[in-house]
């Protein structure tokens, strides 16, 4: 989920800064493990020029051709849980041995800058950010999510299967575990049931599209 550098881009994130009036917007795409999150993301990034994706912060270390500060923000064990300690994380977990967060000042400083930023994070973090929102105005004016999900846990088991990277008895607890996490889809702002990744888009860009024009973020031309 990531040159020319034309006149205006910023050289942080090489993305031009949105020619629009409306306040830029957090989206945060949640799904079950298979749902199709990392695909729809990357396929909104290269749809909209004007948004950004929050880099993630991590304690494992960096794959071949991964850069720091581009791919992850790469810290050391002792390093990640100085953030923690003094809250810097708007959400943080440790999977298997390696723990992932998202800064505070990672997005507040994107969208501070006019950029809308879009957030890939898995169903606990959705809840972590949510609660975070509720005592940061900018955070909570800014904030969009969405819960894809596929249209039956048959589709999501046919989806694993593909993958090819999971055992049979392993994908019966990831089905398990997301049968869990599917209940959690009304917490979110829209829920999107997943079909082609084209069509997925198509309703992830008129949910963006939408939110840019609510009157909470839109600014009236002058006439």
């Amino acid at each position: 989920m990531r040159s020319r550098k034309p006149e205006a881009r910023s050289q942080k994130t090489g993305i031009r800064p949105p020619a629009s009036g409306s306040r830029p917007l957090l989206i945060l795409i949640s799904a079950p493990s298979g749902g199709g999150k990392t695909t729809l993301s990357q396929q909104l990034l290269a749809a909209r020029p004007d948004m950004t994706r929050a880099i993630t912060c991590t304690t494992r270390p960096p794959r071949p051709g991964e850069k720091n500060g581009v791919d992850y923000h790469f810290f050391e064990p002792a390093e990640f849980q100085k953030h923690i300690q003094t809250g810097d994380f708007i959400e943080h977990a440790t999977v298997f041995g390696r723990s992932y967060g998202t800064l505070r000042s990672e997005v507040l400083d994107k969208l501070r800058a006019g950029l809308d930023v879009l957030l890939n994070v898995d169903i606990q973090g959705a809840a972590a950010i949510r609660e975070r929102a509720q005592g940061e105005p900018d955070l909570k004016r800014a904030l969009v999510t969405v819960f894809l999900t596929p249209s039956s846990v048959a589709v999501l088991a046919e989806r694993l299967s593909k993958r090819n990277t999971d055992a049979p008895e392993e994908i019966q607890k990831r089905l398990a575990f997301a049968r869990q996490e599917i209940a959690e889809w009304k917490h979110f702002d829209y829920l999107l049931i997943s079909s082609t990744v084209s069509e997925d888009l198509r309703h992830m860009l008129a949910i963006v599209e939408a939110e840019k024009m609510r009157t909470v973020r839109a600014r009236l031309p002058e006439f």
